[in-house]
């Protein structure tokens, strides 16, 4: 452990870069070796889909879960939130949150959890809100069933937020969700998961159902209140443009496993695994010129070898080792990927 902080304080004195001294304070979420499976029925083998996670997330810190569609992304997000499907279960690792066990506690403790001190931000703005209450009804209902608050003043806190989020906090109050649009529908969940003032947000996929300008000023918001709150950001989307302008940290994700993480400019100036320099490559580029041919990841997308690299069957430098679970190598300060290969392009 001193090792640990000796190299950090050496690296922040050297850098002089903020996401360097998230490493000096203790994680907010910091999951270990977790693994989720799909259980086996009628004789079936039980199914790995996520396997064997590590990461964490300190205080002001926003990390990013980039990866195609089908990596495990939301999974891992349902499984912090205690909301996985009856069908699968966490089969392997830990969650801790603020030195919490999360996957020891009993559902109603969960909840009172949720919304409160982990807040979920999700890409189905329109599903935030029941369509038959007014918004501010709403609010004022999830404010008094966390905290012993009068109606007058949970009406007053919501009246505040709605307009921390840029809103016409009075007119909000009073519209049902359909008379609102996407941006607006979604800012005022924005307001519901921060007026608790969180210690953990998670955001997954937060602007997939929004245009390009509207996501923008969302994400622009997102970021200026967690700046105010100073708590940790799990950023969830599979637009990679996003994670490398909005986060300070993010893990790279392909068929459940993580295959590279470090800090965000680090790996974008420096990927290292294959996947990750692929997908790199493959994000489309405003030019005065259109290419001959556009940059695509080989093989089918979503085909995950069940053992060893996830991405093996993809790669363009696999070979017999990739069968083999890959170990951690370091790339650079907190940088590390899993990969038998190095030097490739």
């Amino acid at each position: 452990m001193a090792t640990v902080l000796k190299l950090t304080e050496q690296f922040t004195k050297e850098s002089g870069n903020k996401e360097a001294a998230f490493f000096r304070s203790s994680p907010v979420l910091d999951i270990k070796n977790l693994s989720i499976s799909l259980h086996g029925g009628n004789g079936q083998k039980e199914r790995i889909l996520v396997k064997k996670l590590n990461f964490s997330i300190r205080p002001g810190e926003i990390l990013g879960l980039a990866g195609e569609s089908g990596s495990g992304k939301s999974l891992t997000a349902s499984a912090i939130l205690g909301l996985l499907p009856k069908s699968l279960k966490v089969s392997e690792g830990q969650i801790k949150f603020d030195g919490r066990e999360l996957t020891s506690l009993s559902g109603k403790e969960m909840g009172r959890l949720r919304g409160k001190e982990i807040a979920y931000i999700s890409q189905n703005y329109q599903g935030s809100f029941t369509p038959f209450m007014k918004i501010g009804k709403q609010l004022v209902e999830a404010l008094r069933s966390h905290d012993k608050i009068s109606k007058r003043d949970a009406k007053k806190k919501a009246l505040i937020w709605l307009e921390r989020v840029k809103l016409p906090a009075e007119r909000i109050f009073a519209s049902y969700p359909h008379q609102l649009s996407g941006g607006q529908l979604q800012r005022a969940s924005l307001a519901a998961a921060l007026m608790f003032e969180p210690t953990l947000i998670i955001a997954d996929e937060p602007t997939t159902a929004l245009d390009v300008l509207t996501g923008e000023r969302v994400l622009d918001l997102l970021a200026e209140l967690q700046k105010d709150l100073n708590c940790a950001v799990l950023f969830i989307s599979h637009n990679l443009s996003y994670v490398l302008k909005r986060t300070d940290s993010m893990a790279v994700m392909y068929g459940g496993q993580i295959v590279e993480k470090g800090l965000t400019k680090s790996i974008r100036g420096n990927p290292a695994h294959p996947y990750t320099k692929l997908l790199l490559k493959a994000r489309p580029v405003l030019s005065q010129t259109v290419p001959e041919k556009f940059a695509a990841i080989p093989g089918e997308p979503g085909l995950v070898a069940e053992q060893g690299c996830s991405f093996a069957l993809r790669c363009p430098h696999s070979s017999e080792q990739c069968s083999i679970v890959p170990m951690k190598q370091s790339v650079g300060d907190f940088h590390w990927m899993a990969c038998h290969v190095t030097g490739k392009e």
